[in-house]
C-alpha cells in the first residue's frame, strides 16, 4: 500500500480515539467533533495547504491553482459521528480527499479539501455554507458505500448517480389512558395501538414503492406503566425515496404533507463520467449505483454545483452507524488513487 494509503489509515485511527465510549462519538456540536475539526486543520496546514475557518465552524483547506479566478474544485465529507458509529462514515471522506488533493498537486483551478459540520443532524454546516457561499464549481465526495452493494458485487468503488429524497417527521397519538385491569378491550382507546397501526402502514406502503424505504426509529409511550393503558404516544418517521415522484407517493400513503423535505438529488453526469473513467483506468469494474443516505453532496448539488460522489466498498455485509463498520486499507488506497487522478482532471 502507498505511503498515502497508509498515513489515510493512521488518521482514520486517530479520529475513531476521539470521544468516549465504543465506536465513533463525535456528535455534532460536541466537544469531540471540534477536537477532529482541529485535527484535520492541522493536517491540511502539514500538507502545504490554505486553512481557513468559515463562520459555522466548517474546515477549508486549498491549494490555489494557477487560475485561481476560475471556480474552484472541493472534495471532502464530515468528521461528525452518530453515537457509537463507525470509524469510516465522514472521516474517510476527509482523509482521502486531504490525501488526493496533495497528491494531485498544484492544477489551474484551486483544490479545495472541506470538513462540513454537523451532517449527522441534518447536513447544517453545509446548508449554512450554501446561504452563506461562495461555491466552488465542483465537488467530489467519497463516502463509504454504507450498504452491501459493492461488497456483493465484489467491486471496491463505485460511482453515484443519486442521492435519495427523504423526510423526517414526529407524529403523536393521542387516546385515553385507564387501568390494564378494569377496562374492558372493546371500551379502550389505546394510542400505542394507533401509533402501531401506522408503524405497519408505514411499512407496507414503502414496500410497495420500489426503492422507498420508511422507518420508524423512535418511540415514546405516557404514561408508561405496565398495567396503564397508554394515553399519548410520539414517535419519529424517516421516509426517503429516489425520485420526487415516488417520494410524493410514498408521502400521501402516509398522510403527510409533502413540505419539508430534502429533494432529491441527481449527480452530475460529466463528474460521474470521470469518476468511472478514472476507476476504468485501474482495469476495475465501475457499477453506478444510488445513495439511499443523505450526505453534504446533495446539498451542493441541489444549490448547482457540479456535484460527484465516489463510493468505497463496505464490509461486514454493509454495517455502518456501528462499530461493526469495516472497510479494507486497500480499498482507501485505490480510492485515493481514483480522486487524486480524477480531481487533477477536474482542474485542469
Amino acid at each position: 500500500m502507498s505511503r498515502a494509503g497508509e498515513r489515510a489509515v493512521e488518521r482514520l485511527d486517530a479520529l475513531y480515539s476521539l470521544g468516549s465510549g465504543r465506536g465513533a462519538n463525535r456528535p455534532g456540536g460536541s466537544d469531540a467533533e471540534q477536537q477532529a475539526c482541529e485535527l484535520a486543520a492541522g493536517w491540511i496546514e502539514e500538507a502545504g495547504l490554505e486553512v481557513e475557518w468559515d463562520p459555522a465552524g466548517n474546515v477549508v483547506g486549498r491549494l490555489v491553482g494557477s487560475q485561481p479566478d476560475l471556480p474552484e474544485v472541493w472534495t471532502g465529507s464530515h468528521l461528525d459521528s452518530v453515537p457509537a458509529g463507525g470509524k469510516f462514515d465522514g472521516a474517510l471522506g476527509v482523509v482521502v480527499g486531504l490525501e488526493a488533493v496533495a497528491s494531485a498537486g498544484a492544477c489551474e483551478r484551486t483544490l479545495g479539501v472541506v470538513v462540513f459540520r454537523d451532517e449527522e443532524r441534518g447536513c447544517v454546516g453545509s446548508r449554512a455554507f450554501v446561504e452563506r457561499g461562495p461555491l466552488p464549481g465542483r465537488f467530489v465526495e467519497v463516502h463509504v458505500e454504507q450498504g452491501p452493494v459493492l461488497e456483493r458485487a465484489g467491486s471496491p468503488l463505485g460511482v453515484v448517480n443519486g442521492i435519495v429524497g427523504y423526510t423526517r417527521r414526529e407524529l403523536v397519538f393521542e387516546g385515553t389512558a385507564g387501568h390494564a385491569g378494569t377496562t374492558p378491550m372493546a371500551a379502550r382507546d389505546d394510542a400505542l395501538a394507533k401509533a402501531a397501526e401506522f408503524v405497519l402502514r408505514a411499512r407496507d406502503a414503502a414496500a410497495g414503492i420500489e426503492g422507498a424505504v420508511a422507518t420508524v426509529g423512535s418511540l415514546d409511550v405516557e404514561p408508561g406503566a405496565v398495567n396503564v393503558i397508554p394515553g399519548r404516544v410520539r414517535l419519529t418517521v424517516d421516509a426517503r425515496a429516489p425520485d420526487a415522484q415516488r417520494l410524493d407517493r410514498l408521502l400521501a400513503a402516509l398522510g403527510l404533507d409533502p413540505e419539508p423535505r430534502n429533494a432529491p438529488a441527481v449527480m452530475d453526469e460529466s463528474v460521474r463520467a470521470v469518476l468511472r473513467e478514472e476507476i476504468g483506468r485501474l482495469e476495475l469494474p465501475a457499477p453506478e449505483l444510488p445513495s439511499g443516505a443523505g450526505h453534504d453532496a446533495g446539498v451542493l448539488a441541489a444549490a448547482g454545483v457540479e456535484t460527484g460522489m465516489l463510493f468505497v466498498r463496505s464490509l461486514n455485509d454493509g454495517a455502518s452507524h456501528s462499530p461493526d463498520e469495516l472497510t479494507s486499507e486497500e480499498d482507501v488506497a485505490l480510492a485515493i488513487e481514483v480522486l487524486a487522478a480524477a480531481l487533477r482532471r477536474l482542474a485542469g
